[in-house]
């Protein structure tokens, strides 16, 4: 189903060869959000518009090579189905692209809610013919510096990041301003009930109720886990953080 402009809710569309491969999309934190009808996502088998008559999708990589590479054909006339008006934001789920993180993250988020329309495209195989992101994606991401048999699950991540941080899909505002990743840092660690667990005790200073020392607790801890787990974001912290 095509949508007339302008999309009255946040719409994503993404462009795979495995629809059924997501299906954590019907649980949790993203359910709830198509529930409230706070963004809709549509899965396109891009397979389905191939022009060949055994529906191939992929050919041989001119020059050589090992592997099959998709072709531009499929790909390029889904988008064109999808996103008859070209207004939607295009991101190619790409080995090559730019890495994901928060920044990142905040940056789409930003785009999408003022497109109100996301594209994903899910690479297979060796990868897509160059010409599809030259000429018909905005941006390519990874998700990080290793190999996956395909950006179905990359695409899972994005949109995951994405939805979290749309207005009114978490209960708590303040939600995302305690994850990991504010100010360059790791969240502290967390506790509940029980407070003596096989003998091992929450710290003391939680259960005080004085809120100025937990919190000064909380953001030491922070500090110490990022500077032992992750040095490379402490260091980032120290430049660019909250003093």
């Amino acid at each position: 189903m095509l949508y007339a402009e302008p999309y009255t809710l946040m719409r994503i569309d993404i462009l795979t060869l495995f629809p059924n491969s997501f299906s954590a999309f019907d649980e949790s934190i993203i359910k709830r959000a198509k529930d409230k009808g706070l963004v809709d996502i549509n899965l396109h088998n891009f397979r389905e518009y191939s022009n060949c008559p055994h529906k191939k999708v992929d050919d041989y990589i001119f020059g050589g090579g090992a592997g099959m590479l998709l072709a531009c054909q499929p790909i390029v006339d889904c988008i064109k189905k999808v996103d008859p008006n070209n207004s939607a934001y295009r991101i190619f789920l790409s080995p090559k692209g730019k890495l994901l993180n928060q920044q990142l993250v905040n940056e789409i988020v930003q785009i999408f809610k003022d497109k109100r329309h996301l594209l994903l495209l899910c690479g297979h195989y060796e990868g897509v013919d160059a010409r599809v992101a030259q000429n018909y994606i905005d941006l390519e991401v990874s998700i990080g510096d290793y190999i996956l048999s395909g950006g179905e699950i990359a695409a899972m991540v994005l949109v995951d990041t994405i939805v979290r941080n749309l207005d009114g899909v978490l209960g708590n505002a303040q939600s995302n301003k305690r994850e990991s990743f504010a100010e360059h840092l790791l969240e502290e660690s967390h506790y509940t009930r029980p407070e003596n667990f096989e003998g091992h005790l929450v710290p003391p200073v939680l259960l005080s109720g004085n809120h100025k020392e937990i919190e000064n607790w909380r953001h030491s801890q922070s500090i110490k886990i990022t500077k032992e787990r992750r040095p490379d974001l402490y260091k980032k912290h120290k430049k660019y953080g909250k003093k």
